[in-house]
């Protein structure tokens, strides 16, 4: 059974730093790229950074590029994205979401499996 957990997200003031976490069960990150996603309230669920299976390569919204990093460790079934410069516009929910295959690592409807999402509220 695929399972996705995340957790990290909460309060930071603008400028801040936060880590989310997603845990993974019921797969293996050598088989399955993981992405992150957000939702703010009354828009549409967006790709933020993802990170894929075999090579590790990862791509990034053009908005966090530079701010945010996606990384992961097999050993623990983790991964994990660290954000930093962060701006009230990144509020948000944040999911973790997997998939085998995509033809565009940031977008949602590729993505099969999700967490239940944490929420990051930066204030200005």
């Amino acid at each position: 059974q695929v399972q996705l957990v995340e957790s990290g997200g909460g309060l930071v003031q603008a400028g801040g730093s936060l880590r989310l976490s997603c845990a993974v069960s019921g797969f293996t990150l050598d088989d399955y790229a993981v992405g992150w996603f957000r939702q703010a309230p009354g828009k549409e669920r967006e790709g933020v950074s993802c990170i894929s299976s075999r090579d590790g390569t990862t791509y990034y919204a053009d908005s966090v590029k530079g701010r945010f990093t996606i990384s992961r460790d097999n050993a623990k079934n983790m991964v994990y994205l660290q954000m930093d410069s962060l701006k009230p516009e990144d509020t948000a929910v944040y999911y973790c979401a997997a998939t085998y295959y995509s033809t565009n690592y940031l977008v949602a409807t590729d993505f099969g499996s999700w967490g239940q999402g944490t929420q990051v509220t930066v204030s200005s």
